[in-house]
């Protein structure tokens, strides 16, 4: 039987929502495997709007649901519509968006809260044992939401390859465990239901964070 899975949108566009390659690998990987996908993005303004030739903000306002839906070739859902009941599982692609309109991490870091329906659904994915997968900026989220947990946002020297490196320690100082990977893997906490990979986290080839989503999206549904 096809698993259900709910894909969750930030927007659309590296700076301001989601990193619309790393959707495109979870949709593809997840068609691949026979999934059943539905897409859901909150119906809010994002923080800002970047203009992402010059990656600076611009005075304009876009509504997220809106944004995400250039994703979803139009089908994507209200996210407070979302019912865990109805899948098997959760991903949740990364992007700036993750950091600023699922949540205020780009701005507090540590000390962010969570976009209160997406805050609800994951502790409720988590509670009923539905797994979990994040990618890139997006385990910030679980290190948040879900304490003590085991994760990865790639390695945790910063380097050319590696240039946010430092979002490792964070996740450290949150109570979790970070385990080092590379980009091409993805790292499996059983007992939350919780699998990661860094993409890019990484300063990699567009195949390589492709593979890497791969071995995320495959070790969540084995889960589900």
């Amino acid at each position: 039987m096809a698993k259900r899975v709910a894909v969750i949108l930030s927007g659309c566009g590296v700076y301001d929502g989601t990193e619309i390659h790393e959707a495109s690998a979870v949709l593809v990987h997840l068609s691949r495997a026979g999934a059943k996908v539905q897409m859901f993005a909150p119906d809010a303004d994002q923080m800002h709007v970047v203009n992402h030739c010059e990656g600076k903000p611009t005075g304009e306002k876009r509504n997220i649901l809106q944004e995400s839906a250039r994703i979803a070739r139009g089908e994507v859902t209200d996210l407070a519509k979302l019912d865990v009941s109805a899948f098997d599982a959760a991903i949740i692609p990364g992007g700036f968006g993750v950091a600023k309109n699922l949540s205020d991490w780009a701005v507090k870091n540590k000390n962010c809260t969570i976009q209160p329906h997406l805050e609800k659904l994951i502790k409720d994915f988590h509670k009923a044992g539905k797994p979990l997968g994040m990618c890139c900026i997006s385990p910030v989220l679980a290190a948040k939401l879900l304490p003590g947990c085991e994760l990865t946002v790639g390695q945790d020297k910063e380097c050319e390859k590696w240039p946010y490196a430092q979002t490792a320690g964070a996740m450290k100082d949150m109570g979790c465990k970070h385990v080092n990977k590379d980009v091409d893997e993805a790292h499996v906490d059983v007992k939350n239901k919780l699998v990661t990979t860094c993409a890019f986290m990484c300063n990699a080839p567009f195949h390589k964070v492709f593979d890497g989503i791969g071995v995320m999206i495959q070790e969540t549904l084995k889960l589900a």
